[in-house]
C-alpha cells in the first residue's frame, strides 16, 4: 500500500482516517463501529495510561475493578444518568445460543435462557459502583474513598470514527466518595488539573481549563469541569472531564454514613474520566502531511537506530557500534529501537519511521564509522545533521527536551492566534466560516439561546473557562445582559 497520505488541507477528515491506518495505530473490526487497536497504537496508549496511573496514585488514588454489566433496575436509579445514557446503551437480554433446527450449522438465542433481569453493558460505571459502595461505607471513618478503575465502556454510536467515536473504547473512570460538599468540589477540581497537567507535560497539547454549561453537563451531575483543546482544523475536542456529583448517586442508591457529630447524612461524590479519544487528540494536534508528529514523551521509541550497510562486515562492524550507542542512550532513559531488519532498504525503514512519527532518527553508515559521526534527523522539523557519536547521549537527551517543548509552543502559538473576541452574531458567523477556532462571546446564560446557536450554527459552548473575568456585555445573539464570555467552538 502507498504510504502517501491526503493532504490536511485537501480533506482533513480523510487524512486522519488514512494516517490511523497507514502508521499501524488501529483499523476497523468486524463489529461495526469497534476498532482493533494494533501494537503500535497500543504501546502510545500504555504510554498515556502509565503516566496517568502514576499521577492518579501520587494523588492517593487506587485501582480497582468493577463489573461490564449492569443490572437495569440499578442502571435506572439515578434517572438523569439513565436518561442521558439511554440511547447508546447495549443490553443483554438471553444468556445462551442454541442450534437452530431449521437451519443446520446455525445458532439462534435459545428462548428458554432469557435473564430474568435484563443486563446493561456499562456506558459508564457509577451505578454499579454506588450500589457496590452503599456496602463499604457505615461512618466517616471510612471516608474517602478515592478508587480509579481501567476498563473499555460501550456506547452504541451511529457515527463512529477511530478512536474519536467508537462503540466500544477504552479508558478510565475515577470514582470517589467525601464526607463533605467542599471536599468533593476539591477532588473534582483537583483531577481536572491533574488532566490538564497530563495534556500538557506529556501530550505537549495546551488545554483550556473550564466548566461546562447545565445543557452539557455529565448526566447525573452537579458541575462538570473540562479541558478543551484545539486541533489543527479549527475545531475543539473534549480531552478530558471531572464530574462533582453532590449527593445525587448517594441518594439514588441510599449511601448514607455517620459523620463527626454522630448524625447521619448522605455521602458526596464525583467521577471523572479519559479515553482513547486521547489518541485522536494527539493525532490531531501534531501530525502532518507526511505522517504522525510524536511528542517524545509518549513516543514507543524515542531514537531508531538505522544501519546502512552493503555486506555482512559492514554491518557486523556497525552494529558493533550500535550495541555501544544503545546503551549509552538508554543509560539516559531514552528508548531506542535498533531497525536492523534486512528484509527492507534503508529508505523504506526512513519512510515507516517518519510516518509513525519516531522524534529522532540515527543513521550509520561504513563512512560514518571511519569519521566517529551520525545522520541525525528530527521528525518534527524534517531537519538532519552529521553530529559526532562522541557524547551523543547528552546532545539527544538535550534535543528530546527541546522537541517536547517546540511542539507545546507551536501548538500553543496556533491555538491562540485561533482564540477570537466577537461582540455581534454576524462576527460570530463570519468567524465560523473563515477562520474557526475558539470564539470568545457574551451569552445571556439561557439553554434557549445556547440550543438556538448551535441549531443555527452547529457551534456549541466548550466551556466556561476558569478565568473568564467578569464584565459587562450582551448575548450576541438576544442582546440580553451578560456578565462574562464563554468559549464557542465547533467540535468533535
Amino acid at each position: 500500500m502507498s504510504k502517501n497520505l491526503t493532504k490536511r488541507t485537501e480533506d482533513y477528515s480523510k487524512w486522519y482516517n488514512e494516517l490511523v491506518v497507514k502508521a499501524d495505530l488501529a483499523e476497523n473490526s468486524a463489529v461495526r463501529g469497534c476498532m482493533v487497536i494494533k501494537p503500535y497504537g497500543f504501546a502510545i496508549w500504555e504510554k498515556m495510561q502509565n503516566e496517568l496511573d502514576r499521577m492518579f496514585k501520587a494523588t492517593g488514588h487506587q485501582n480497582a475493578y468493577f463489573p461490564l454489566f449492569v443490572p437495569k433496575s440499578l442502571f435506572e436509579a439515578e434517572e438523569k444518568n439513565a436518561e442521558g445514557f439511554a440511547k447508546e446503551c447495549a443490553v443483554v437480554t438471553h444468556y445462551r445460543l442454541q442450534n437452530d433446527p431449521d437451519n443446520e450449522g446455525k445458532l439462534r438465542v435459545d428462548p428458554e435462557a432469557k435473564l430474568e433481569e435484563e443486563l446493561v453493558v456499562r456506558p459508564t460505571s457509577e451505578a454499579i459502583i454506588w450500589n457496590t459502595y452503599k456496602g463499604w461505607i457505615q461512618s466517616y471513618r471510612d471516608l474517602p474513598i478515592l478508587i480509579n478503575q481501567w476498563a473499555n465502556v460501550v456506547r452504541w454510536e451511529m457515527r463512529t470514527r477511530l478512536f474519536l467515536r467508537t462503540a466500544e473504547f477504552l479508558w478510565q473512570e475515577g470514582h470517589t466518595a467525601h464526607a463533605t460538599e467542599a471536599e468533593a468540589i476539591a477532588e473534582t477540581e483537583q483531577m481536572n488539573k491533574v488532566y490538564a497537567k497530563f495534556a500538557e507535560n506529556f501530550m505537549a497539547m495546551p488545554v483550556i481549563k473550564g466548566v461546562k454549561t447545565e445543557s452539557e453537563r455529565f448526566a447525573g451531575a452537579i458541575d462538570t469541569h473540562c479541558i478543551e483543546a484545539l486541533m489543527q482544523d479549527g475545531k475543539a475536542l473534549q480531552a478530558g472531564t471531572s464530574h462533582f456529583l453532590g449527593q445525587n448517586f448517594a441518594k439514588a442508591f441510599d449511601v448514607k454514613f455517620t459523620n463527626k457529630e454522630g448524625k447521619q447524612d448522605y455521602v458526596w461524590a464525583t467521577s471523572w474520566g479519559v479515553s482513547t479519544r486521547l489518541m485522536g487528540a494527539l493525532i490531531m494536534t501534531h501530525s502532518d502531511d507526511k505522517g504522525l508528529v510524536l511528542p517524545p514523551n509518549l513516543a514507543p521509541n524515542q531514537v531508531v537506530i538505522v544501519p546502512i550497510f552493503k555486506n555482512d562486515e559492514q554491518f557486523t562492524a556497525i552494529k558493533k557500534v550500535v550495541i555501544t550507542l544503545k546503551l549509552a542512550l538508554e543509560s539516559k532513559n531514552i528508548s531506542v529501537k535498533f531497525d536492523d531488519r534486512d528484509t527492507y532498504r534503508p529508505g523504506a525503514k526512513f519512510a515507516q519511521h517518519e510516518l509513525q512519527g519516531v522524534p529522532l532518527r540515527i543513521a550509520i553508515g561504513p563512512k560514518d564509522l571511519e569519521n566517529g559521526t551520525v545522520e541525525l534527523a528530527r521528525r518534527d522539523t524534517l531537519t538532519k545533521e552529521i553530529v559526532s557519536i562522541e557524547g551523543i547521549e547528552d546532545k539527544i537527551s538535550e534535543l528530546l527536551k527541546t522537541i517536547q517543548e517546540e511542539l507545546f509552543n507551536k501548538a500553543k502559538r496556533f491555538r491562540d492566534e485561533h482564540i477570537t473576541e466577537v461582540d455581534t452574531f454576524e462576527e460570530f458567523k463570519a468567524q465560523l466560516e473563515t477562520k474557526t477556532g475558539f470564539i470568545s462571546a457574551h451569552w445571556d446564560g439561557t439553554a434557549d439561546t445556547e440550543n438556538k446557536l448551535k441549531e443555527l450554527t452547529k457551534a456549541t459552548i466548550r466551556c466556561i473557562p476558569y478565568d473568564s473575568k467578569i464584565e459587562e456585555g450582551k448575548c450576541i445573539y438576544t442582546g440580553n445582559p451578560s456578565k462574562q464570555r464563554v468559549l464557542f467552538a465547533k467540535a468533535y
